[in-house]
């Protein structure tokens, strides 16, 4: 089972997937979870994205792509959404063209968001209180890393891939789960700040 450390700024990390690709071109980030129980309120995960510019790469996202959205390139888009988790297999897909980029975005960042309100105490539901959780990386038939928040239980979110320009302008992936306990308008602003 993966093991979880608290990091910088104030965010878990999860030691279990951290791993780096290059050269990629079309990939895909599916997300899946288990419904909550009877009688209780539905989970809601969602995958967003933030592209960022070359001229503030750990700023302000110059777009964000979330449930509902699409990149307005046609880049990025979200192929599969749930508000349940309900199903077989993964029930949220988002895919990335990034050799269909723009020149200028030069890093996007990729996370899952917990969007339930929590037990109405004041608490908002964590990744260890949703069963069956997963996330998949993939290209093609190739799988480029898999996670399943078990590292960041305590988590309200987390990024999950952070795709980046290299100087031969080949696209790298770093794949690692980091959590976060920021509200979810709060972390899609942030998730990419200030992380060289």
């Amino acid at each position: 089972m993966a093991g979880q450390t608290r990091g910088a700024e104030g965010e878990f990390v999860s030691s279990s997937s951290i791993g780096v690709r290059k050269g990629l071109a079309r990939v895909e980030v599916a997300l899946r979870w288990d419904p909550s129980p009877a009688g209780s309120p539905a989970h809601d995960l969602d995958i967003v994205a933030a592209v960022y510019g070359a001229a503030d790469p750990y700023g302000e996202p110059a777009q964000l792509v979330h449930f509902g959205s699409r990149s307005p390139d046609g880049t990025i888009t979200l192929t599969r959404d749930s508000r349940t988790g309900q199903g077989f297999g993964y029930d949220e897909v988002m895919t990335l063209e990034l050799d269909r980029m723009r020149p200028e975005s030069v890093r996007v960042v990729v996370g899952v968001v917990i969007q339930d309100p929590g037990s109405g105490d004041g608490r908002r539901t964590t990744f260890g209180a949703i069963g069956g959780t997963g996330v998949r990386i993939r290209e093609g038939h190739l799988d480029l890393a898999e996670d399943d928040f078990a590292g960041v239980p305590d988590a309200t979110a987390a990024t999950v891939a952070r795709f980046t320009r290299d100087g031969a302008n080949a696209w790298v992936l770093d794949a690692a789960v980091r959590g976060s306990d920021a509200e979810p308008e709060e972390f899609v602003r942030t998730m990419g700040a200030g992380r060289p």
